[in-house]
């Protein structure tokens, strides 16, 4: 109900809702203040498949008493728990407390569990066989959805197994962006580069510096024009993670790649959310999380080359 953006909507279901209930009773009052003339053999003179008579009986106590309790219990409900618009009840119980009192039972539980990883390094964390499938399954639950579940990303969301890392890969970086998030945004650099084919070269001469395919005498043309992003991404183009701006010498391409892909990012730029976790997680689950995710780049190529 917090949802309403007016009182009038807060009162319109608060009055359908007590309406509905007020109807009730009023229909109960008319059919027992309601006299129908009955024949000498207490029938109302219905029939039905020529012999089904309709008698003409009070309605039964105990349906009566029935249907009294169900609108008491109803009002009863309605005081104390939200029903009416916005009106929280007397008990102050929402869905959101009910959540809230959950989590910080299992996170008590859990304690015990985290305990003795949260006095290790993240790089010890990272090694510890228990610290990496309970990091695995964190990283199930909160960051597969985004990266995918083998952390290889997608075109948009990083990869987190490659080494390449936009605000640094550190143990403290990682920790930092997994507990406060983060936003990266690219404004739309057309009119700072020039004209439309002023965006086309400086689109070869990104491409260019990776060595990736491109136009070289548009390349040419288009590296004096790269000062207007030299400011994020360095005048050797290899970013700058304090901003959070992209390695454009390195060949990897989050948003996509080719003349095309660069052109659109140049002429619309882009912005992207990594969320908080630091509301959904305690300190310590954080913890092993930036180390399964450490882990993952800096580890596996180890293990691998052995």
């Amino acid at each position: 109900m917090s949802d309403f953006k007016s009182n009038f909507w807060s009162v319109y279901v608060a009055a359908v809702t007590l309406g509905g209930i007020l109807a009730c009773l009023l229909l109960l009052w008319i059919a027992s203040r309601k006299k129908v003339a009955a024949t000498a053999d207490n029938t109302t003179g219905h029939v039905w498949d020529e012999d089904l008579r309709e008698m003409n009986n009070p309605l039964p106590l105990w349906w009566v008493g029935l249907f009294i309790i169900t609108v008491v219990f109803g009002l009863g409900y309605l005081t104390f728990y939200p029903g009416l618009g916005d009106f929280a009840g007397k008990l102050g119980w929402s869905t959101a407390n009910e959540y809230e009192k959950e989590v910080a039972k299992a996170n008590k539980e859990l304690e015990p569990l985290y305990a003795r990883f949260t006095s290790l390094s993240v790089e010890d964390v990272a090694k510890d066989p228990q610290a990496k499938a309970i990091g695995e399954r964190l990283f199930m639950n909160n960051c597969a959805q985004c990266h995918g579940s083998d952390a290889r990303g997608s075109k948009g969301f990083p990869n987190l197994t490659d080494g390449d890392w936009l605000h640094g890969g550190t143990p403290e970086k990682i920790t930092e962006t997994i507990t406060g998030g983060r936003i990266g945004n690219m404004p739309p650099m057309a009119a700072a580069v020039g004209t439309a084919d002023d965006v086309k070269n400086v689109a070869n001469y990104v491409l260019s510096l990776s060595g990736s395919p491109h136009d070289s005498l548009r390349a040419s043309l288009g590296k004096a024009k790269f000062g207007a992003c030299a400011a994020c991404h360095g005048a050797d183009g290899k970013g700058n993670q304090a901003l959070g701006s992209a390695n454009l010498t390195d060949d990897i391409w989050l948003h996509g790649y080719g003349e095309a892909a660069i052109i659109n990012m140049i002429n619309n730029g882009k912005t992207n959310q990594m969320p908080a976790q630091a509301e959904k997680l305690t300190a310590a689950q954080i913890h092993v999380l930036a180390s399964y995710v450490w882990g993952m780049s800096n580890l596996a190529p180890a293990a691998a080359a052995k």
